[in-house]
């Protein structure tokens, strides 16, 4: 009796502790999956009265097509090689993994276990896993539907979601986080601890603004976007209150994001993670309505909820591996940069992004992985990615770890770009991407999708404002 007892003791409390951990990892994917609609109203906020039910329905739909994409094919290609699923009771289900030898190690490119989710494969803890990275995979895909929006086809869409769920997104998404070449950097090459993103500035934020930009300069500026000397002209958004309210509705939905990726409810990390976001959303937009409103002399409410986000996005990969103040740093460098880099790529490059989306998620995406590569403090992180001891930035000792980092944001435009640009390319020869002009100016409610998001005609058109006198209007966004 007294031999049995013990086990069956030790055998409850770690049943208990896999079903703790499979509710917080699913409430905190409940959470992800309701910053839907904090997209779809920032983004429809930011565009004009006469496109809302357009921009709405992809922010919607694109939901629909995400999981079904992700479930087919997706989520097999991602996680299919993980191995064990520690905090889920050690599942192995997923342990097939497609390698390639380089100087004598097997780097990992993708899986090959899981699609469809049949059979065998369907198990608790594979269920949970998919839910919780399905989520965060959508919120790739929603991206580009802002910088692209005004102007895309729907059924190009449609088309290039699936694309987007099904491969651009799983095949990155494998090497850093399914068990991939990225991840193992550290072990196989001595890169710190391979490359680390904790909840996805490479992985989700990175990957869904480099598809945004790509795609925003395929399909070209909008309508009198540019005048004839190639100055742009701000098109306003017709509803700020929405922006607001989406913006708050995101920053809630990122303790989820963030919190969630620990991916334990009995990791005592948590709270460093939510306490770090929170912070870092704070800063970026205290340092965007102190940036703004010293170089344009009033804030512009748009830019500080762009500041807000681009603080989100910067904290993302780094929220459990440092200090409070880094927290705040971080995120004040992100609500300059992401004014600065909107200037940058509507003025100087000359790509309409009408929601700031390449400026909030793949510059500060950008920075966020190189911010994780300075000032992870080696408080956490022990054994990550199979390398003994914490993770350690530049200032606490680690060069190595911003190297891994680099190699990373290199992988992430080297496979995003072309990929993406060749779905595009060829979705244009087969369906077309951009809609007629007549259709542009008139309002893609009607034409694109059947109906007006505003009936009774207190809402339609949305004109361009005159052009400033040389000054570059800001426009903020997602």
């Amino acid at each position: 009796m007294s031999d049995v007892a013990p086990l069956d003791v030790a055998k409850q409390i770690a049943d208990v502790e896999v079903s703790i951990n499979s509710v917080w990892i699913l409430v905190s994917g409940f959470l992800v999956m309701f910053m839907q609609a904090g997209f779809a109203m920032v983004e429809t906020g930011l565009t004009r009265a006469k496109n809302a039910a357009h921009t709405m329905g992809m922010n919607f739909l694109v939901y629909a097509i995400g999981i079904l994409g992700f479930w087919s094919v997706g989520f097999a290609l991602q996680m299919g090689g993980v191995g064990a699923l520690g905090t889920l009771g050690g599942d192995g289900t997923l342990a097939s993994e497609f390698t390639v030898t380089v100087a004598g190690r097997e780097l990992g490119l993708f899986g090959t276990t899981g699609f469809f989710l049949t059979g065998e494969v369907f198990t608790p803890a594979v269920a949970t896993i998919f839910f919780f990275q399905m989520v965060f995979m959508d919120t790739t895909a929603t991206i580009p539907t802002g910088a692209m929006a005004e102007r895309w086809k729907f059924l190009s869409f449609v088309l290039f979601s699936a694309v987007v769920s099904m491969i651009i997104y799983p095949i990155y998404a494998n090497w850093v986080w399914g068990g991939g070449w990225l991840s193992t950097l550290g072990r196989d090459f001595g890169l710190g601890h391979g490359h680390v993103d904790f909840a996805g500035c490479s992985v989700v934020h990175m990957t869904g603004g480099i598809i945004a930009f790509i795609g925003a300069k395929m399909l070209g500026p909008r309508v009198g976007k540019y005048d004839r000397s190639g100055m742009p002209r701000a098109i306003p958004g017709h509803n700020i209150p929405m922006v607001v309210i989406g913006t708050f509705i995101l920053a809630f939905g990122w303790f989820g994001f963030n919190a969630g990726s620990t991916l334990a409810g009995t990791d005592r990390q948590i709270s460093v993670v939510a306490t770090n976001t929170m912070l870092a959303s704070a800063s970026g937009a205290i340092m965007a309505y102190i940036y703004v409103t010293a170089r344009y002399g009033k804030p512009d409410v748009t830019m500080l909820c762009n500041g807000m986000l681009a603080g989100l996005v910067s904290i993302t990969a780094s929220c459990a591996f440092v200090s409070a103040p880094a927290a705040v740093l971080i995120g004040g460098v992100a609500g300059v940069l992401v004014v600065v880099s909107t200037l940058f790529v509507e003025g100087r490059l000359k790509v309409d992004d009408p929601v700031g989306a390449v400026s909030v998620h793949a510059v500060n995406g950008t920075w966020g992985i190189l911010a994780l590569g300075l000032f992870a403090n080696g408080r956490y992180g022990a054994g990550l990615n199979g390398v003994d001891g914490p993770v350690r930035g530049v200032l606490y000792g680690d060069w190595s770890q911003l190297a891994a980092q680099l190699v990373g944001v290199a992988a992430n435009v080297l496979y995003v770009v072309p990929v993406s640009a060749t779905a595009l390319f060829l979705l244009d020869r087969v369906v077309g991407n951009r809609v007629s002009t007549e259709d542009e100016l008139g309002g893609l409610d009607e034409p694109e999708m059947g109906l007006q998001g505003y009936t009774g005609g207190a809402h339609t058109g949305g004109a361009i404002t005159p052009e400033p006198d040389s000054t570059l209007v800001i426009m903020a966004g997602e």
